[in-house]
This record gives C-alpha cells, sequence and structure tokens, in this order.
C-alpha cells in the first residue's frame, strides 16, 4: 500500500503537437484524453471542443494527423484521429505520471495528473525540469473529494464546469477583473449570453450547495 498519492498540474508552454498548433491558429479551448501511445509509433488522440469548422480544417490540414474523424452532439465536436508526432504529455507519462485530464489554449496545455508517492514525484519534476516549455504548476495530497469529478461533487453540468473553470482561468474572477465575458465567451466558442446564463446556473447551483 504507497503511503501518499499527489495531485500534479503542468504547465506546457511552445509545444509543436497538433492540438497546440491548432489552438494557435483557433481560439478554442480544446479538451482531451490523455493520448494512447500504440506499438507502430502512432498516438490515439481523443478530444473535444466547441463547434468550430476552423479547428477540423485546421487539423485536417495538418499532415502529421492521420484518419480525422469528426462528430457534433449538442454544440460540440467530437474528435478521434491518430498522430505520427510525439507529445510532451508522453515524456511525463513515463516517468510515472498518471494524466487525468489535458486541455489546450492558444497553443498551450494544462495538464493535471497524479503521482503514487515523493520518489515518483522527483521523477515528474526532474523530467518537467528537462523539457523545454513544461513548468510544474501545483503539487498537493489527494484528498477524498479529490476522486470526484468536480461536476459531479458540485452538482453542476459539464458546460457549467467548463464556464467556471475557463472564467476562473482567464481571470474573470480577479479584482481587478483581466478579462470580461466576451473574452470568456469566445475561448468556449459560445455566445456572450450564453456563457452568462451558465455562469449564473452554476452560480446559484454553488450557493444553494452552500447555505441550503
Amino acid at each position: 500500500m504507497i503511503p501518499e498519492c499527489l495531485v500534479v498540474e503542468v504547465g506546457v508552454r511552445g509545444d509543436d503537437c497538433p492540438l497546440a498548433t491548432a489552438t494557435r491558429e483557433v481560439p478554442v479551448v480544446v479538451d482531451a484524453r490523455p493520448p494512447q501511445l500504440r506499438a507502430d509509433g502512432y498516438a490515439l488522440l481523443q478530444f473535444s471542443a466547441p463547434a468550430d469548422d476552423r479547428l477540423a480544417d485546421a487539423l485536417d490540414d495538418d499532415d502529421r494527423i492521420r484518419y480525422l474523424h469528426r462528430s457534433r452532439v449538442d454544440g460540440r465536436d467530437n474528435y478521434r484521429c491518430l498522430s505520427k508526432h510525439p507529445c510532451v504529455v508522453h515524456e511525463l507519462v513515463s516517468v510515472g505520471l498518471v494524466v487525468e485530464s489535458l486541455t489546450y489554449r492558444a497553443g498551450d496545455a494544462r495538464i493535471r495528473g497524479a503521482v503514487v508517492g515523493h520518489d515518483v514525484l522527483e521523477g515528474v519534476m526532474d523530467r518537467a525540469g528537462e523539457t523545454v516549455g513544461v513548468s510544474l504548476q501545483r503539487v498537493y495530497p489527494l484528498g477524498d473529494d479529490d476522486d470526484h469529478p468536480v461536476a459531479t461533487r458540485w452538482d453542476l453540468t459539464e458546460r457549467q464546469e467548463a464556464a467556471l473553470r475557463t472564467a476562473f482561468e482567464m481571470g474573470y474572477f480577479d479584482v481587478p477583473r483581466r478579462t470580461d465575458a466576451a473574452a470568456v465567451a469566445g475561448a468556449l466558442g459560445i455566445s456572450k449570453s450564453a456563457f452568462l446564463e451558465r455562469l449564473r446556473r452554476a452560480e446559484r447551483t454553488l450557493a444553494e450547495r452552500m447555505f441550503g
């Protein structure tokens, strides 16, 4: 039995993988599953983003992408494809990082995962230090509440959680604000009114959970 499991958040800046390249060209937020490295050297990519034909075109024009498939559900595009370009996340996985979430925005990536024990953490930190553009953002012990997704824990929908998370990361809740509602809505690929409605519903849900 391992004594401790740690949550690790890593930022990646300047990666040249297909998803990073595509989000530099198209202002959308891409939520990806951890890439699966196959025996033939290709990585299986599965990811989703707000519906935007420009993203599909950018990926389709990338010579490193093979067998791109897109399906649209409730205003979001779900993608599957193969990539022959190695991803930075593989470097961290190889030394013990268990990736739980992976988000691309404006060419940068945010990786959240877990490591089992401080020895593995040291290996991840060493590899992050050796890899250009990779920085360790946060480390903290995994608690019981962290075993459940935020949306499940607080009774939020996935869209409400995405609206809250994106607004927080872009500085919408900072004092003074570093961005406005229109910018956050653009990052989410939705209208300003749709963003504000999701935000109000999420805030009401959180208030109800806190104050009954």
